[in-house]
């Protein structure tokens, strides 16, 4: 899943530390082409995940698969890259921060870790941040095509479809273009509505509302909004053909995708698990197979790089 290394000098390296934009920006562009997460830990080496494999930069600007060697991230470092992303107003971003990441500008995703302030099993505050990931947003164009032959039916209906899929295996970024291309249609396929409920601002990145990644000219999103009450709300508003959601699970969403199906309205959405008997062990989840609400289970691996298809599983009405 290569992409313009433009996006990391363009839209990543200008938030962090100037130590950390130094090393970053001299390092070989060839470094970017598959990056996916740049991870700063305090009194750590700063770590950059490229596709399986692990890089760090030594103080001294060296590129080096020895982590060991690598510059050790400050708490300067942490927090002058958590002021740049927040504007230096964290008061402003204090939900985001409660949820645990904030979404920049171009749909990346800065996951947050520190003193987790609890109440009521209620995650109130972070403070005492001690950890970034800085996740890189992909827009792979077209990589979910093979699927969009499967999940539409000769009639162009879309059948319901459950992604299974461990994490990192390209279910987010496959799920996008999945809502681009429905929305887009093509000779054979009817355009759909499609509405893509995004609880945790990955589908479609959105910042301050706007959705930074491609989902699609007929696509509406839902950010940040909790995933059985936005199915809900996209059928009475939105008048969606096609819904589309990430990583479902809970009593509520089961209850709602069965809303979503009964009002006629087609489901793609996903899980976390390794194959169907992961999924199957997970009572709630066996239940909604077994009522046959989801037509074609897609799995997904890395055996072949992000987006692998293992194995597509049918089940019949």
């Amino acid at each position: 899943m290569e992409f313009s290394n433009s996006i990391v000098t363009r839209e990543v390296i200008p938030y962090f530390s100037p130590v950390i934009k130094s090393l970053l920006s001299n390092a070989p562009s060839s470094l970017f082409n598959n990056l996916e997460e740049i991870r700063l830990r305090i009194n750590n080496p700063l770590i950059l995940k490229v596709g399986e494999d692990d890089f760090t930069i030594t103080k001294n600007g060296e590129v080096t698969r020895d982590v060991n060697r690598g510059y050790l991230v400050t708490s300067e470092d942490i927090y002058r890259l958590i002021a740049s992303i927040s504007d230096n107003s964290l008061y402003a971003f204090s939900e985001e921060i409660r949820r645990g990441f904030i979404t920049v500008p171009g749909g990346h995703r800065v996951g947050l870790a520190g003193q987790v302030l609890v109440e009521n099993y209620d995650v109130k505050n972070i403070t005492n941040f001690s950890g970034i990931c800085f996740r890189i947003a992909k827009e792979v164009r077209d990589c979910s095509l093979t699927l969009y032959k499967k999940i539409c039916n000769k009639e162009g209906q879309v059948n319901n479809t459950l992604i299974i899929s461990p994490p990192r295996c390209g279910k987010t970024t496959i799920l996008r273009d999945l809502a681009r291309l429905l929305a887009t249609g093509n000779r054979a396929i009817n355009p759909k509505n499609v509405v893509v409920v995004d609880e945790r601002s990955e589908l479609a990145g959105s910042y301050i509302g706007v959705p930074q990644l491609d989902v699609g000219i007929r696509t509406d999103v839902l950010d940040a909004c909790p995933k059985a009450l936005g199915m809900i709300m996209a059928i009475r508003s939105l008048s969606p053909q096609v819904i589309i959601t990430d990583e479902i699970g809970s009593l509520a969403d089961i209850e709602a995708i069965n809303e979503c199906i009964n009002a006629g309205v087609a489901v793609i959405g996903s899980v976390h698990a390794l194959n169907l008997e992961e999924v199957r062990a997970r009572p709630l989840l066996a239940k909604l197979i077994n009522s046959k609400a989801f037509k074609l289970g897609i799995i997904l691996s890395r055996k072949n790089g992000p987006g692998t298809i293992e194995d597509i599983v049918r089940w019949e009405g």
